[in-house]
């Protein structure tokens, strides 16, 4: 009977560390849910500041379905199946992939058969068919090779998509990075900053030369930097940052 009340007891002591220890994992489960960030919504927008008259807006946004008179994507050189890649963002989440897919292909079409390489800097401007995206114009700028990518090129890119802007007279535009969803883990922030660096210091010098009298623009009224639902935050406040060394 000893032995029978030992084992009893034994059971009942397992029994609540059992118990104990389920409780601790839901209770561990909750915390981890609760601490997650939570997503911004898809549409969220928010003015990070304004400069030279220009508001530079943040948006989560897929440029497949973001409304404006330009939208500026960023791609690099082909590698088969690079936008479906485990290293790409997943088809969800993926604006570069929903270009292309409103193009009916097109994007990989141009890349794989060689008439637009993606070479760093390489451009090429497009006018979708009515229906399937609803940006008027589209212009792709070449990142170079994924293996030498360096976030120090996306002062250049800024600077070359703000020049376009300005070259078709179109009063804003959009900005979409695609780094991630080109299969690059990019510093989100630097890479923000270094497109809107790169945006004003290119919008300045039009301003100088128009002063010069020796070109002249339509005023630019606002750029929009669309970002994946996990990027906006980060890299909106890096930005806003950035801009308030500006004042």
């Amino acid at each position: 009977m000893i032995k029978l009340f030992n084992a009893g007891k034994a059971w009942q002591h397992a029994l609540r560390i059992s118990v104990s220890s389920l409780l601790l994992l839901i209770a561990t489960g909750v915390m981890a849910q609760d601490a997650a960030p939570k997503l911004a919504a898809v549409n969220t927008t928010a003015i990070l500041g304004k400069v030279d008259g220009i508001a530079i807006e943040g948006k989560v946004q897929s440029p497949s379905a973001q409304p404006t008179p330009l939208q500026v994507v960023c791609i690099f050189e082909y590698e088969e199946g690079d936008l479906t890649s485990p290293q790409a963002l997943p088809a969800a989440a993926n604006g570069l992939l929903h270009v292309d897919e409103a193009l009916s292909g097109l994007i990989t079409d141009l890349r794989k058969s060689g008439k637009f390489l993606g070479h760093r800097l390489e451009t090429m401007l497009i006018t979708p068919q009515k229906g399937s995206m609803p940006a008027q114009k589209l212009l792709l700028i070449g990142l170079g090779s994924r293996a030498t990518f360096n976030p120090d090129v996306m002062t250049d890119v800024g600077r070359v998509g703000m020049r376009e802007a300005l070259r078709l007279g179109v009063s804003s535009y959009s900005h979409a990075s695609d780094l991630k969803d080109g299969g690059i883990d990019s510093p989100t922030g630097t890479v923000a900053v270094n497109v809107v660096k790169g945006m004003l210091e290119a919008y300045e010098t039009e301003e100088y030369l128009v002063n010069k009298k020796v070109t002249k623009h339509k005023p630019l009224v606002k750029v929009t930097l669309l970002a994946g639902q996990a990027f906006f935050e980060p890299s909106g406040e890096a930005i806003k940052s950035y801009l308030s060394t500006r004042k």
